[in-house]
């Protein structure tokens, strides 16, 4: 199946991500207590703790942090308690995001994400506003020049949903969420490492924005991703710097 050009805009992302190591550490913290507090500090009981640990080690965090953080969301210490809230809206051209959120105060974090939206040209919407035009699935994403053939092959057997070809030769599988760890040690046993990978908002269409209107898009990204209680936002914008 044929998909659009993803791969400059996961590029791009990553790149902006690492140049923001420190938050990206504070993000996986959070991710890892509110893990280990829903579902138990064990990580061979809770797939999500796991996925967690996964992103933390990803980002070089060292073993004993990660250990201090379910310890502390399991009682072992004493720590924050962390609430998740999900924000939804349109950006520039109408474009949709949605902002994930872990916070110890919402009164504080819904005034920072509505101040974003409103001063960098977006509009904050109720809540399902924007969330359907978006799947909640795992997602993997493989360099171009990747056998499309022994994704394909690799990926259906372990339960993937769907294999799409990008335009420019990426290749993405989609998961069911409960399905994304298996796909991905089946690919990874098979030699083939994602680049990108993790349960994802994914949106069923994409809206192109160029020149001056993805300028301001990417601003309005940047300044929502930078607040200290966003863990992800996720959009349908294709931007074309």
């Amino acid at each position: 199946m044929a998909g659009h050009s993803k791969w400059a805009n996961i590029q791009h992302r990553k790149g902006r991500q690492d140049e923001k190591r420190g938050k990206i550490w504070t993000r996986c913290i959070r991710e890892i207590m509110v893990a280990a507090r829903q579902g138990g500090g064990d990580l061979s009981a809770n797939p999500r703790l796991r996925l967690a640990v996964d992103k933390a080690k990803a980002a070089n965090m060292p073993a004993d942090t990660i250990k201090r953080n379910i310890d502390k969301a399991t009682g072992n210490l004493e720590g924050v308690s962390y609430e998740e809230i999900r924000y939804e809206g349109y950006g520039i051209g109408g474009a949709a995001i949605i902002v994930d959120t872990m916070t110890d105060n919402k009164v504080r974090t819904v005034a920072e994400v509505r101040h974003a939206f409103s001063k960098y040209g977006g509009n904050m919407g109720t809540e399902g506003s924007v969330a359907f035009q978006f799947k909640h699935c795992g997602q993997l994403i493989l360099a171009p020049g990747t056998s499309e053939d022994k994704v394909m092959e690799v990926a259906l057997d372990a339960g993937a949903e769907d294999v799409i070809t990008d335009d420019d030769g990426a290749i993405e599988v989609v998961t069911a969420p409960a399905e994304f760890e298996k796909v991905k040690n089946a690919l990874e046993a098979a030699g083939l490492k994602p680049e990108v990978a993790g349960v994802t908002m994914r949106p069923e269409n994409t809206i192109e924005l160029g020149g001056e209107d993805a300028a301001r898009m990417q601003k309005l990204l940047d300044v929502l991703e930078d607040l200290d209680d966003v863990q992800d936002v996720f959009h349908n914008a294709e931007i074309n710097e």
